[in-house]
């Protein structure tokens, strides 16, 4: 069973950078493709990034291209969202979330419990 826990968030101005961590626990990490979602109130959940299991390829959404990157430690069960370039429009509450190599979040099965990003103007 996956189980996992987000830290980082935060309010940063526009411009600034944050870094998002979600620590995976459970035997399956190595094998388990990650995505972070992010919403906005009234929203669905959006795939912001995603790294499939074996680090083979990486998903961008087009508006976060060039300024996130999203990376995975399996030594140490954690997978990263880097931020960079900060936008209001960034803000939202993120989601790290295991399950299929997918853009859908019917796709994803283990959910975290979401952090919250501010991007102040």
């Amino acid at each position: 069973q996956v189980q996992l826990v987000e830290s980082g968030g935060g309010l940063v101005q526009a411009g600034g950078s944050l870094i998002l961590s979600c620590a995976v626990s459970g035997r399956t990490f190595s094998a388990t493709s990650v995505g972070w979602f992010r919403q906005v109130p009234g929203t669905g959940r959006e795939l912001a990034a995603a790294i499939r299991w074996d680090r083979t390829a990486t998903y961008y959404e087009t508006s976060v291209k060039g300024r996130f990157t999203i990376s995975r430690d399996n030594a140490k069960n954690t997978v990263y969202l880097q931020m960079a370039s900060l936008k209001p429009e960034d803000t939202g509450v993120y989601y790290c979330a295991a399950g299929g190599w997918s853009t859908s979040p019917e796709d994803y099965k283990t959910w975290g419990q979401g952090t919250q990003v501010t991007v102040s103007s």
